[in-house]
């Protein structure tokens, strides 16, 4: 069994799940998982796959993991929780299939407040089956000697982290060890995204929004107002906290032309998934100065496939003009010698309720390899967007 707990996922899961409920608790969603490695997969993969989901929905939140999560996460109130207690993974949401080629095919349809909650265990379980089916082996030794030397540099440069693998992880114990490492050793690391551990190991858990929440609000709102009516019923919702902002799911250009100054101010920081960080850097800096906000009291979390050698860069960049910290996921959890999985679960439609009609989600990065969508939408979007003669 893979996962043992509802906390073993990401914060940013439960924020969003509350969120919807406050919201839009009529809204539903259907994500799709994606492997942009093109693995073929195998019947033996497949049953097991279902093995496990079957195991995860006998899972239940319990009073412990109520009390912690009320203690680390004020900005979710108790009602959330208690609500999350009575909640299970139902394997009837979840249709997994073979394609004739060998593709895996996961797709979850259900309430948008229940749906995103399966996203990140779904990844954990099939990176974590895909290296036992494939007989990949983790280089415990080689983990170890790397992972000293990224505690190192973190140490002697005083570089800001968090530990963001849970998606990605080669396997929940490879997780664990490097959690319990950075947890005795690491003086910068700020805390884990991974709920499940930051309660085992008492360290903070840390995440805002993910993608999916302004790709709902664009397929329900306009790509035009997504970033500005998503940021906005954030604040409606957790009224200043988790004031992290995701710049890049219509790409900067656009979020930052949106990005008003009420919101600059408001929120702390962006966080830069995608992209050249340097490039962002410098151009966010210029958004703040345009509204009037001193950048330097803002901060920007970087989380684009990072590794230590490119934070060391990127702060020193930073150094004086912004506040920086970094997410860094694969490269501690799933840095063991083999190749990591690029495996992503997204949300592909939506609709405001059972009434309206489905409306597809589509993403643009900065990263031209993430984007996702069909042509169809794609182009639809890049034409309301502007963006259609440069992209």
């Amino acid at each position: 069994m893979i996962i043992e707990s509802i906390l073993d996922t990401d914060l940013y899961k439960f924020t969003t799940s509350y969120a919807y409920i406050k919201l839009f608790p009529y809204a539903m969603g259907t994500f799709t998982f994606i492997d942009r490695d093109e693995t073929r997969y195998t019947d033996e993969f497949v049953h097991s796959l279902r093995d496990e989901v079957d195991a995860m929905s006998r899972i239940r939140l319990t009073e412990s993991e109520i009390d912690f999560m009320l203690g680390a996460c004020r900005f979710l109130p108790r009602m959330y929780w208690e609500w999350l207690s009575s909640f299970h993974f139902d394997p009837q949401k979840i249709h997994i299939e073979l394609g004739e080629k060998g593709q895996l095919h996961v797709v979850v349809s259900d309430y948008m407040y229940k749906a995103t909650l399966y996203e990140v265990p779904l990844l954990a379980i099939i990176s974590e089956l895909r290296n036992r089916f494939f007989g990949h082996v983790a280089d415990m030794e080689l983990t170890h000697s790397r992972l000293a030397e990224k505690v190192r540099l973190s140490n002697e440069h005083r570089l800001a982290f968090s530990e963001f693998g849970t998606r990605r992880r080669f396997s929940i114990a490879v997780q664990e060890a490097v959690i319990s490492y950075l947890n005795e050793n690491a003086r910068y690391c700020v805390g884990t995204s991974n709920c499940h551990f930051a309660m085992k190991y008492n360290m903070k858990p840390l995440g805002t929004h993910p993608h999916e929440w302004f790709m709902f609000h664009g397929a329900q709102f306009g790509y035009k107002h997504a970033n500005y009516m998503a940021l906005e019923n954030w604040v409606n919702v957790y009224d200043g906290d988790l004031g992290t902002a995701l710049s890049d799911t219509y790409t900067s250009d656009i979020f930052l032309s949106n990005l008003s100054r009420k919101q600059a101010k408001l929120f702390d920081g962006v966080r830069c998934d995608s992209g050249d960080e340097f490039t962002f850097t410098d151009r966010l800096i210029a958004r703040y100065r345009e509204l009037g906000v001193d950048p330097t009291t803002k901060t920007i979390i970087f989380s684009n496939a990072l590794d230590f050698g490119k934070a060391l860069q990127i702060q020193d960049y930073c150094r004086g003009k912004i506040r920086c910290s970094f997410g860094i996921g694969t490269n501690l959890t799933n840095d063991t010698g083999c190749k990591p999985a690029n495996i992503v679960m997204k949300l592909v439609a939506c609709r405001m309720n059972a009434n309206q009609p489905w409306q597809e989600c589509i993403k643009l990065s900065d990263d031209l390899g993430k984007h996702m969508g069909s042509d169809r939408e794609m182009a639809a979007c890049l034409y309301e967007l502007n963006l259609a003669e440069s992209r």
